[in-house]
């Protein structure tokens, strides 16, 4: 039941009145950081790999991959987490792992991190910060141009006018309602870039809303509310009822041949 609703309010992550949404701008700021952090995830993962190969041979690279596994998956981590505050979506149940902490307690730090290593989430852990490091460079050009281009023609009048007073240049001189021979005023054309201003900044919002949600799907941010989360406690639990219950099936027809009484 608890899977379901979060389920449902996963869905809930789009936003709405993407004008007066604090969402949208929280979204604007993240893809703005999007470039740096994206390099320095690339950088961090490519260096760690490069030493942990290149000191093999003398033992320091075999716990130095460990570790950069390690922290490749926390680096996913933060980034999901990251989206979910943004959006706003719900924090996924934890799982419980104390049978496996019991159970390594009496090995070495060396073991525990080979026991703990899963090649298939160290592999998806690399080819999503090598996404995150491309994507990163991609949805910053993308915001930027369509932002500057909704608030380039917002501000045209104020430049206009601060560059007539100052410069005595008329950029709007030579547009097309002199090419066109449209005689309108200068404040009948203020009106009207700052109306198309207007509308292409609502566009270049969107815009970044739907890159917001593509960078979602690219993380895998909603797996955590597609599958059922059952804790390890649970599981041997279960099987050892499993057992029990198989087991003692079983009993009944032994006992049922044995004799209540001895004959003599």
């Amino acid at each position: 039941m608890k899977t379901m609703e979060a389920t449902a309010k996963a869905r809930t992550g789009k936003v709405n009145w993407v004008l007066f949404n604090p969402k949208t701008y929280a979204t604007i700021l993240y893809l703005l950081l999007s470039l740096p952090l994206g390099i320095i995830y690339f950088t961090v993962a490519i260096t760690g790999l490069a030493l942990s190969i290149g000191l093999t041979p003398i033992f320091i690279g075999i716990p130095l991959f460990f570790g950069v596994a390690k922290l490749l998956n926390g680096i996913v981590n933060f980034e999901q987490s990251m989206i979910r505050q943004i959006l706003g979506l719900p924090t996924p149940p934890p799982v419980s792992y104390t049978y496996n902490r019991q159970s390594e307690a009496g090995q070495n730090w060396l073991m525990r991190m080979v026991r703990g290593f899963d090649g298939g989430l160290f592999i998806r852990n690399l080819l999503l910060i090598l996404q995150r490091f491309v994507t990163g460079i991609v949805f910053f050009v993308i915001m930027v141009t369509v932002i500057s281009l909704g608030l380039g023609f917002i501000a045209l009048p104020v430049v206009h006018i601060i560059l007539m007073n100052e410069m005595q240049l008329d950029i709007l001189e030579n547009t097309l309602f002199s090419y066109f021979h449209i005689d309108w005023t200068y404040n009948q054309q203020y009106m009207l870039y700052v109306g198309i201003g207007l509308v292409l900044f609502w566009i270049a919002l969107r815009v970044v809303n739907g890159l917001m949600q593509i960078q979602r799907r690219i993380m895998y941010v909603d797996e955590p509310y597609q599958q059922p989360s059952v804790p390890v406690e649970s599981q041997i639990h279960a099987s050892a009822q499993s057992q029990y219950y198989d087991y003692s099936e079983d009993q009944p027809t032994q006992g049922m041949m044995q004799p209540a009484y001895r004959e003599l």
